[in-house]
């Protein structure tokens, strides 16, 4: 059952504009809460937004930093126009629910180094990625699609601005969810052959083999 369910999320990305009712929603937040975490800390705090306003505002202000670094990367303007509006204000407005991800280091050890931060930073954000996936597979047994979206890692002043965010709350992501509309072919992966390798004394590294 648990590799079927692996095997069958797929990232969606079209909606058919059902509400997601709060208790599917709460299962599928409990699934986050029990993903593991760096000494337990719990990294992760979780925006949901329902309302289309909210959504409007926040996906304009990223659609305008987005389009000003696609300007920047000299891309003609009315190619940046529809790049924008396809693939950042379309895709949040017309989601039902926008959960926000955010990262905070509030209850993350303290170290007087650079080198230990950083790395202590890292461990905050794979434990809030572990949250994550927890949702994307909670999200598809609920019957659910969604999408993971990283785009608020460029614009992050931008999203805690318009969100009015704490300042400790770092944004991370944010995924979109709802009903899905269509059917979506399973993407392709690569064989375990070369991504997975066996290391012993004797021989070193070899692939992994079926």
């Amino acid at each position: 059952m648990f590799y079927e369910i692996v095997r069958g999320r797929r990232s969606v990305r079209v909606y058919d504009g059902r509400v997601v009712p709060r208790d599917v929603l709460t299962r599928i937040l409990e699934a986050a809460r029990w993903a593991p975490s760096a000494h337990n800390a719990q990294p992760w705090r979780f925006i949901v937004i329902y309302e289309d306003d909210v959504k409007r505002r926040l996906a304009k202000a990223m659609a305008d930093a987005w389009f000003n670094d696609l300007r920047r990367d000299g891309v003609p303007e009315q190619e940046a126009l529809k790049i924008v509006e396809e693939e950042s204000m379309k895709r949040f407005t017309e989601s039902p629910v926008l959960m926000v991800v955010c990262l905070t280091m509030k209850d993350m050890d303290r170290y007087p180094d650079e080198r230990r931060m950083k790395a202590e930073y890292v461990m905050a954000v794979q434990s809030v990625a572990a949250a994550v996936q927890n949702m994307l597979l909670a999200a598809y047994v609920e019957g659910l699609g969604a999408c993971w979206v990283c785009a608020p890692l460029f614009c992050q002043n931008v999203v805690k601005e318009v969100l009015k965010l704490p300042e400790d709350f770092e944004p991370q992501a944010i995924l979109t969810l709802g009903y899905p509309i269509g059917e979506y072919k399973p993407p392709t992966r690569k064989p375990l052959s070369e991504i997975v390798w066996v290391l012993t004394s004797k021989e070193g590294m070899t692939p992994w083999e079926i």
